[in-house]
């Protein structure tokens, strides 16, 4: 049950948001805008920009998953500036996500996960972590996301939020 509320999760909207990506990409090349415009916007100066938000939304769907299956996460570096770059940091968090067996999570609701969060190590019982941090985490950076680009025009709607646009 975990594996399929993380990993499964996780993976499906991360497919979304590189369909998002792909989306804005075509944006920019059909109207002749300079990509940096729009991975570099934010929604308010105090926001992190696009590249920022995707990269965050794949920092938590991997360190989640990773967590849950009782694993140290591995580290991202942030160094994407360009769609192609993040569309790699999508599919390597992707890979990484589904390279954890799943019987890796039959104890995960009650296991304990130690994190960092706002400077300080924090623990709660797997079940918890997942709903009451990782989750909405995830979904708040893929949604400010989501939120930059229709700001900018871009053509998306819920179906490609939700992954399953055609």
């Amino acid at each position: 049950m975990m594996h399929a509320l993380s990993v499964l999760t996780f993976d499906r909207f991360l497919a979304g948001l590189s369909g998002l990506l792909s989306k804005a990409e075509a944006h920019c090349e059909a109207r002749k805008i300079t990509p940096d415009a729009i991975l570099q916007f934010r929604l308010f100066p105090d926001m992190f920009p696009l590249t920022a938000q995707v990269q965050l939304a794949c920092d938590f769907a991997a360190r989640a998953s990773a967590r849950l299956a009782g694993i140290t996460p591995r580290k991202f570096e942030d160094t994407e500036s360009s769609f192609a770059e993040l569309q790699a940091r999508i599919a390597l968090a992707r890979d990484y996500i589904a390279s954890f067996d799943p019987a890796l999570y039959e104890e995960a609701g009650e296991r304990v996960v130690t994190f960092p969060s706002a400077g300080r190590e924090m623990q709660m019982a797997g079940r918890d972590y997942l709903s009451l941090y990782a989750v909405p985490q995830f979904y708040f950076h893929l949604t400010t996301a989501y939120n930059i680009l229709r700001h900018n025009g871009i053509e998306v709607g819920k179906a490609d939020f939700m992954g399953v646009a055609a």
